[in-house]
């Protein structure tokens, strides 16, 4: 496929409750508005038919995993067909009766599914207990092909990886795409607040800058409970941006709102910086071995 030179994308930083039909309405809203907008590739956070509801472990919640094809998918996939655009969305997967995945999945313009992602790394943290709920991914860290360029699509806990970054970056990506679901405890201190949505931006700036393409990061916002009254809830942090092949920061959400950021990205640009900062060509693959290992004793 021939890729556009000037590519509109878009992502929709949006709040959820645990009406999952409200919520897919507010997705489709923000698809249409940034369609309506020019944006050709549109980004949509993780998990956004539903609460984040990895903040306590029930097994009622595994009701609301669906199968990929399946209604999300037919829905998005004619919206995608109706609006001539590539949609980007987080499903909860159910693959088989007790076997679940985190999963992305790519809509091509045409309404077809051009490809999935199923999260690699898995967290188990306090009011973060995916493990309860997903298997980790099995797909690897192949991009997905599709009439917008070849998409590396990674969700969330992935982020903080640059090994997947760089894999995707190897096989081809041309963006590197990250629907996300990350918040403050707000028992927090505020400084302290500062310092993890800081070390959120710098990692992923960092995978644009080592990898010489765009980087599309889309966070929920605002307060969800803990349904088990344990603790005071997440606060997500929004904060939602776009960067180029450097790094720079094209778009930022706020930490508050509800907001769809729209950017026009030069893909030759990546081209360039990757002639000025050659680092595929400079790496010493004959001395990484040892990244192959858990740790060096």
């Amino acid at each position: 496929m021939t890729k556009p030179t000037h590519l509109k994308v878009a992502l929709v930083q949006q709040s959820n409750t645990d009406n999952a039909q409200d919520n897919m309405a507010k997705s489709i809203a923000g698809i249409r508005d940034a369609a309506s907008q020019g944006a050709k590739l549109i980004v949509l956070q993780e998990l956004h038919r539903s609460l984040y509801f990895c903040q306590t472990e029930d097994v009622d919640v595994f009701d609301l995993a669906e199968t990929i094809p399946g209604p999300s998918t037919d829905a998005l996939g004619a919206l995608a067909k109706e609006l001539n655009v590539v949609i980007v969305s987080s499903l909860f997967e159910k693959r088989a009766t007790g076997l679940y995945h985190n999963t992305a999945v790519v809509l091509e313009t045409d309404g077809s599914i051009a490809g999935k992602y199923r999260k690699m790394h898995i967290p188990d943290d306090p009011g973060f207990y995916e493990k309860f709920y997903f298997t980790p991914g099995d797909l690897g860290f192949e991009p997905i092909q599709t009439s917008v360029g070849k998409l590396g699509v990674l969700v969330c806990w992935d982020q903080w990886f640059p090994e997947a970054a760089r894999l995707m970056a190897m096989a081809g990506a041309e963006i590197l795409i990250y629907p996300t679901a990350i918040g403050w405890d707000p028992r927090d201190e505020k400084d302290e607040q500062t310092r993890q949505k800081d070390a959120w931006v710098i990692s992923q700036r960092a995978h644009a800058v080592a990898n010489g393409v765009p980087v599309i990061s889309c966070n929920r916002v605002g307060h969800e409970s803990d349904p088990s009254g344990q603790s005071e809830g997440i606060q997500f942090w929004g904060n939602s941006f776009i960067a180029g092949p450097q790094g720079e920061i094209l778009a930022e959400a706020n930490n508050s709102d509800e907001q769809l950021l729209v950017v026009e990205l030069d893909q030759a640009r990546s081209e360039d910086i990757r002639r000025i900062w050659p680092y595929l060509r400079d790496r010493r693959i004959d001395h990484y071995q040892d990244l192959t290992k858990i740790y060096r004793d």
